[in-house]
């Protein structure tokens, strides 16, 4: 799914099925309010980002599978090289050894010996290379071991690989399948419909973020740090980018997308989803935000946001939308976390 304008795909549709009269045979349903129809697109809206998330999360597993798939096939090909070497030596050793084998032995040599300090040095060498004959063993039996381990570490590597691929697929297809619920839903509205929606959306965003500043939620903004205030020039160049899932940026973000490659640029990179942003990021009270956190919403901490100072963030808030600079409250404030501050010890109290 790419990041057209759904709602002007739907408008279009809508425009289209107005010019056709098919007339079902069927009861009509009854109509649905405004209202019922705003918590129904939020619903899926919702639900197609939370399989966003979760298709980022298994992207990002799936991206770090294939390094070390990477990394254990160049340990495997080191050890086969090492294990050629070992080999080599030992074969060498063994010729030595049989080209040898008709000499008399250290003992009755030292017996026979016109010289016996002359035969104790040479029985001192003798001894050294059969340390060497037994290093060169041990080092080929440890070689052949750490081969087959790795063997075995690449393999189930390589599986692991696959399984995530197959997996990614899958969460691929059901993100589409959510979408096409999202399009299906606007596509039998009117224009009036949808403007009455989209106007009964900025009325109760309107009330949450008065209700929260009259709450004393919200303290007064504090000077962010320099990462903060790097992170939130490059998320604001963003505003007016279409939203994208699985997007990353530069064209084009989801919303988890855009919050970590702006602290990437900013020099700290953090989680890639939502969700990983809001377990192993510090948190903090809503009262002591500053420029530069990120806020996360809903109780699965399915959609985040930058904090850009004056009770605002900027955000990529759903498919159809752009990246826009919104009031805090646009969602269901999950709390926040700070991503140039120590990583949480233990669960905030979350702010509701």
């Amino acid at each position: 799914m790419s990041g057209v304008l759904v709602r002007l795909a739907c408008t279009a549709a809508v425009a289209a099925q107005a010019v056709l009269a098919p007339v079902p045979a069927v009861a009509e349903p009854a109509p649905r309010s405004v209202s019922q129809l705003l918590t129904d697109l939020q619903r899926l809206y919702r639900q197609a980002e939370q399989a966003t998330e979760t298709y980022n999360a298994t992207a990002e597993r799936l991206q770090r599978q294939q390094a070390e798939v990477a990394r254990l096939d160049g340990e495997l090909a080191r050890a086969r090289l090492a294990l050629q070497g070992s080999r080599g030596d030992a074969g060498r050793l063994a010729r030595q050894q049989y080209q040898g084998s008709s000499d008399f032995s250290a003992y009755l040599r030292l017996l026979l010996a016109r010289d016996p300090q002359h035969a104790l040095d040479e029985g001192h060498v003798i001894g050294r290379l059969s340390r060497e004959r037994a290093e060169t063993m041990a080092r080929l039996t440890g070689t052949e071991r750490k081969r087959d381990e790795l063997a075995r570490a690449a393999r189930r590597a390589l599986d692991a690989r696959l399984t995530l691929a197959g997996r990614q697929r899958k969460q691929r297809d059901d993100v589409r399948a959510r979408l096409a619920d999202v399009e299906r839903l606007l596509a039998t509205l009117t224009p009036e419909q949808l403007g009455a929606v989209a106007r009964l959306e900025r009325t109760s965003v309107a009330e949450a973020q008065r209700g929260l500043t009259a709450s004393g939620a919200l303290g007064d903004d504090r000077p962010p740090s320099g990462g903060g205030d790097r992170a939130v020039r490059y998320a604001l160049d963003q505003v007016g980018k279409p939203y994208r899932w699985g997007a990353q940026g530069p064209d084009s973000f989801d919303c988890s997308g855009l919050t970590s490659r702006a602290w990437q640029q900013a020099g700290t990179p953090i989680p890639r989803t939502s969700q990983e942003q809001w377990a192993r990021l510090k948190r903090v009270p809503l009262r002591e935000l500053r420029p530069g956190d990120l806020v996360v919403y809903f109780p699965e901490a399915t959609h985040v946001a930058m904090y850009v100072g004056d009770g605002e963030v900027v955000q990529a808030p759903r498919p159809g939308e752009k990246v826009e600079v919104s009031p805090l409250a646009s969602y269901p404030v999950l709390g926040a976390v700070r991503p140039d501050g120590a990583a949480a010890q233990a669960p905030a109290t979350e702010a509701r």
